[in-house]
């Protein structure tokens, strides 16, 4: 049984050794998800990479709730952890797997339905409407998998063990680029083919995820009397978990409304916005990482009622979110074309010039979205249930706003623009919360 108690010792080396493994797992998550993007551009054209594009954002509305409630429940349990109670922790268990259960089974029923209806809302091109509801609908028809992998994958942080769901993830994509490989290329199956490779990829990797909690955490598996969790735990677990879904749905629900926006520029957009968007997410994958960390510490020591620890942690990661962040900045400047190109295979000047602005213009405010993620999952784990999930409503109502005024008059500078302006926005409001808390010695 691997745990990491993270309580103890030197919090800066806790920190970056349980976020080595997620970085390097997060990296291989977005290699398979690069890789999956140019098999689909250079197997089916850019009319695939547009209908991906044109539906990432629905898809991140459900899987982001999904996940955002299951690191809510990991706040819970590492918090439980950090205090040394091994009998809560299995309730607490229990209750993570009956939620989980419940709410997949209730998005995956509500969301089938009405997928054409909500992908017309979102004003997707009538060319690749049937290449975009393929896709989506096959990824969403498997979101048990991927919500039973993270449900897995969390659990196994709590206990401060980063490694294993690395090792899970690495199985995960290299099966996933074989399955891309064999139903597109192989079996000739289109841009289902490629939904249907990762929801494959990911429903092995939870199986075996399972396996193995369940030979090596035995001790800390719900036993017959702790399926019926107290009242009070399972209010918390709702309260964490929807807090954080909440606060990751609220943000995919501004991102469908700012696709809303993009899909009225045309194709060539749509596709230059998604191929820079893999780019960006790829660069962006350090900061989650280091911010998931930090924030499976913070709920360790909060519960041990190591404010100290916890204040003098999180100075030292926005340090490193800044390193990170310039170094992002340069890669955008010098390699953002080459990389535009390598990933689509496109020969559409106009593609890889709209793509390459984007990417230049996110990564100069890479730092404000680096304190955003550390300080909206810190927080949480410090038992702040609103102003993140306001924070996260404030980006909202700014791609709304975007939308309506905005990118009608702008067009893609607009949206280019928008999402940086709000980061820096959400980023001061949740310092300034952050700071006063601190001086005032709640935290």
């Amino acid at each position: 049984m691997h745990t990491n108690d993270m309580t103890k010792g030197v919090p800066m080396k806790a920190i970056v050794q349980f976020a080595i493994p997620l970085l390097i797992g997060t990296l291989f998550q977005q290699a398979y998800n690069l890789v999956d993007t140019m098999i689909a551009g250079y197997n089916l054209g850019d009319d695939a990479i547009a209908a991906i594009g044109a539906t990432s954002a629905l898809y991140s509305v459900l899987i982001y709730f999904a996940n955002g409630m299951n690191n809510g429940f990991g706040i819970v349990m590492s918090q439980i952890f950090g205090a040394g109670d091994t009998a809560s922790l299995k309730k607490a268990v229990s209750a993570t797997i009956l939620l989980n259960a419940v709410s997949t089974f209730v998005l995956t029923i509500i969301i089938l339905p009405v997928l054409q209806p909500l992908l017309r809302w979102m004003d997707t091109p009538r060319d690749i409407f049937p290449m975009a509801y393929q896709y989506i609908f096959v990824i969403l028809a498997g979101m048990a998998a991927t919500t039973a992998y993270n449900m897995c994958a969390g659990f196994m942080r709590a206990m401060g063990n980063s490694r294993t769901p690395l090792y899970f993830l690495i199985v995960s994509c290299a099966i996933n680029i074989i399955l891309d490989i064999l139903f597109i290329m192989g079996l000739h199956l289109g841009i289902a083919g490629a939904a249907l490779a990762t929801v494959a990829a990911q429903m092995i990797s939870a199986f075996f995820c399972g396996v193995y909690i369940l030979q090596k955490y035995r001790i800390y598996m719900p036993e017959k009397t702790d399926w019926r969790p107290p009242k009070a735990l399972v209010r918390e677990m709702l309260a964490t978990g929807l807090s954080m879904g909440l606060m990751s749905s609220v943000l995919a629900i501004g991102s469908i409304i700012l696709q809303k926006g993009i899909n009225h520029l045309g194709k060539n957009i749509i596709t230059a916005h998604t191929a820079s968007r893999r780019i960006f997410e790829f660069l962006m994958m350090p900061m989650q990482a280091i911010a998931t960390a930090c924030s499976t510490f913070v709920g360790q020591n909060f519960g041990a009622r190591q404010f100290k620890r916890i204040r003098k942690a999180m100075g030292e990661v926005l340090w490193l979110e800044l390193v990170w962040s310039i170094l992002s900045a340069a890669a955008a400047f010098t390699c953002g074309a080459l990389l535009i190109k390598i990933l689509t295979g496109t020969d559409n000047e106009e593609i890889v010039l709209n793509a390459v602005y984007n990417l230049k213009i996110c990564t100069i405010f890479f730092f404000p979205l680096g304190i955003l993620f550390v300080l909206r999952n810190s927080m949480q784990a410090m038992g702040y249930k609103i102003a993140p999930v306001l924070s996260s409503s404030i980006e909202l109502a700014g791609k709304v706003l975007s939308c309506l005024f905005v990118i009608p008059i702008m067009e893609y500078t607009g949206v280019v623009f928008t999402e940086p302006v709000i980061w820096v926005v959400c980023a001061a409001f949740l310092g300034i919360i952050y700071i006063r808390a601190a001086l005032s010695g709640k935290s």
